[in-house]
């Protein structure tokens, strides 16, 4: 089961940042900030090691989280969505005037 899903409306926003920076990644941000935020970049301009997760793909971009991070979210399921707003980041949506936002839930029995 995957660990993270996307929306319709995310979907459509990746292809028109796909069309403009290329292959894109996702790391789900550690609350610096803008609080706990999904940032999306050009793949090769965000450094990813041995400290993340790799938690799935999502519209064919890997979508990453720290695993100190992850130990508080193991227990959850990440749906990626977007809305209006600028949100206090260096993700590639920003300058749409749109961010990226996560929903969780709890896994359930059905998950696993």
């Amino acid at each position: 089961m995957a660990k993270v899903d996307i929306t319709n409306d995310a979907r459509a926003i990746i292809d028109k940042l796909r069309a403009q920076h290329g292959p894109l990644i996702f790391h789900q941000s550690g609350g610096c900030c803008d609080g706990s935020s999904p940032m999306c970049f050009p793949e090769g301009e965000f450094y990813i090691d041995d400290n993340d997760v790799l938690l799935g793909e999502i519209h064919g971009c890997p979508f990453y989280m720290s695993k100190f991070q992850y130990e508080y979210w193991k227990h959850t399921h990440l749906t990626l969505g977007v809305t209006e707003g600028r949100g206090a980041s260096f993700s590639a949506e920003v300058p749409l005037g749109l961010r990226f936002v996560i929903d969780s839930r709890l896994l359930v029995e059905a998950d696993r």
